[in-house]
Formats: C-alpha cells, structure tokens, sequence
C-alpha cells in the first residue's frame, strides 16, 4: 500500500497592475510598496471587501469606509467622526488618496501611525472609532464563509490575525490614486484655464501673495502636499499638541500633517479639527487670521501681520484655482466603491 498522498495544490495570486498617472511617473518617484506586502489582484480585492465589512467594528455597525466615504474622497463630511458608540473625538477624518506616495511613512494627522499597515490597526480597537478587539474580529472573519479561503489565496494560510487584515487593506488603499482633475489635465495638455483659475494659480504659487506651494505643492509636485508637519498659526497656544505629543519635542507641538489641497471640493471641513467649513474659510485664515506661537512654522513669513492680505480678487481665484483639483472620476471609480 501506499503512503503518499496528493499534495495540496499552492495558489499563486496575480501580481496587480498598479495604473500610475503619466504626471506623477514625471515628477515622483515610484511609490512605496513595501517587499513583504506587494500588491496582487487577489490582495487588492480582499482589501477592498474589509475596508467596506462592517464586520471589523465591534457592534457591526461601521466599516473604514463609514468615516472614509468615496464619495468625499475617502473622508466624511463631519467636523469629528462618531464611533460605534455614538462618541466623538477631536480631529477631522483624513482623505485617502495617493497614500503610496507618502514617502516618510507618517500617517494620521500627528504622524503617530507609521507606514499604512500601521494606520490601518488601531481604529479596530480605538473605543471612539469601531471600537472592537482584533481577538474577536479575528475569530469572527474565521467563522466567516468566504474570509477562510480569500485569505489562503492572498497569503497561503489559513491562519486570520490582525497582521494579515491591515496587510490587505492597505493594499487596497494603496491603489487609491487621485491625479485626473482639470489642472492635470491642463498640464497635460488636454484643455486650458479660465482666466481666474490661472490667476488662482499664480497666487498659489507666488511667494509675495498666497505662498502656498512650499507645503501645498505645485505644478511639479502633483501630489499637492510635502506630507509634512507644520504649525500654520491656527492657534496661540494648544490644546492639542499634535506632532508634539507624539515626539515629546516641544519644538513639535501645533504641528500637524500637510493634507493635500486635491479634492477639496468633496472633503470639507477642513484643517485636523474641522474648524473650517469653506474653503474661502481656509483662504481667509492664512490672508488675516494667523496667529504667532513659540511653534510657528517659518514658512508663515508674514505672521505679525495676520496674514498674507490678500485681495478679494485674489481670494475668489485662488479658491477657482483649488477647485480646479477637483478629481471626479476618483470620487467616480467603480474600482473604489
């Protein structure tokens, strides 16, 4: 008689396509895929349906995508998200969107999560956000009917533990790239600005009116954020700390990430607590409204003054020209819903 049985036949997932925009293969370097987690067909998709599975918060009430809706650019249209308990807490939800660009490796807005695999964990258990246990989420997606063998194919095992859900689910997130506005179209060559959106532009860029380029990007920087920390003068003194209570560094308290000015017609409001509700809020804070701190970032030249001083012209085209970085077919794509 024999012995040997028949060996388990080993599933191979496909390598993924990752579609790179022609501007950002210009002027960025390749994106961040770390070794251990590369992107494949099978992975994306397995993080897609945990990222939209209300099956991660603890009353089965919420998913990622509760508090990072596509329709807004992976964020909510809330000054602070509400968690599973109806309880709030003090910054805005960030937007999601060319994440694999981020080449520090800093998320959330104090930089207190490192690499997306990182970002992607605590949420599950935060009792003010989905507030569950990655033990019982673990044993509930091994109870699941499909979970079991979507995860053997991503990652040959049938072992489910929270290393291997944040791994999926920033595969997926790392697929979410947002580079087909009207301004990448006009830098492509595909239409023109209107005279204000060109004007909009060149505030943006100019050094002596809006000054925004040195943390918000530029024509050769399409990402439209430095994905640094900065203290742009919102208060005197702090209540949060932000980078500072990550670091200890008292040199980094009221500094917070640099959000990307793409999209900001879906993301509002805006800044990390959601103070702004408009974007000529936003304009009017950096043109009259800063304020001087022992934190104050360098690149708010004209602090003692308030603020830029802008003329309502120059207010009404900058935020034509934000707007112009509105990406509708990223709020659109079906591969994202």
């Amino acid at each position: 008689m024999s012995c040997s049985s028949k060996e388990e036949e080993v599933y191979t997932p496909v390598p993924y396509n990752l579609e790179i925009p022609s501007l950002f293969s210009d002027k960025l370097i390749a994106p961040i895929i770390p070794t251990n987690n590369p992107l494949t067909e099978e992975g994306v998709a397995l993080g897609k349906k945990l990222f939209f599975d209300k099956i991660l918060s603890g009353d089965g009430t919420q998913s990622c995508a509760t508090c990072h809706d596509p329709k807004n650019a992976f964020t909510d249209n809330q000054k602070f998200s509400d968690g599973v308990d109806g309880n709030f807490g003090t910054r805005n939800s960030m937007p999601l969107f060319n994440l694999a660009w981020n080449f520090d490796e800093r998320f959330a807005w104090d930089g207190k999560d490192f690499g997306l695999e990182g970002q992607a964990f605590e949420p599950v258990s935060n009792p003010i956000e989905m507030h569950s246990n990655w033990a019982d989420v673990e044993q509930k997606l091994k109870n699941h009917p499909e979970y079991p063998t979507l995860f053997k194919q991503v990652f040959g095992t049938s072992k489910i533990d929270s290393i291997l859900v944040t791994k999926a689910i920033a595969q997926f997130e790392r697929t979410l790239i947002s580079g087909n506005s009207k301004f990448d179209k006009f830098l492509r060559g595909e239409t023109t600005l209107t005279p204000e959106e060109q004007n909009g532009f060149d505030v943006f860029m100019d050094e002596a009116k809006g000054d925004c380029f040195h943390c918000h990007g530029s024509n050769n920087n399409p990402l439209w954020t430095d994905n640094k920390f900065h203290n742009n003068g919102l208060d005197a003194t702090f209540t949060d700390l932000g980078l500072g209570a990550v670091t200890g560094d008292p040199a980094d308290n009221g500094k917070f990430k640099s959000p990307s000015v793409r999209n900001l017609a879906f993301t509002a409001p805006y800044m990390h607590d959601g103070r702004f509700t408009t974007i000529e809020e936003v304009i009017n804070h950096y043109s009259e409204g800063l304020k001087p701190s022992s934190t104050i970032d360098p690149l708010m030249k004209k602090v003692n003054h308030g603020g830029v001083g802008l003329s309502p012209k120059d207010k009404a085209d900058l935020k034509a020209f934000l707007l112009s970085l509105s990406d509708f077919d990223f709020i659109n794509n079906s591969d994202f819903q």
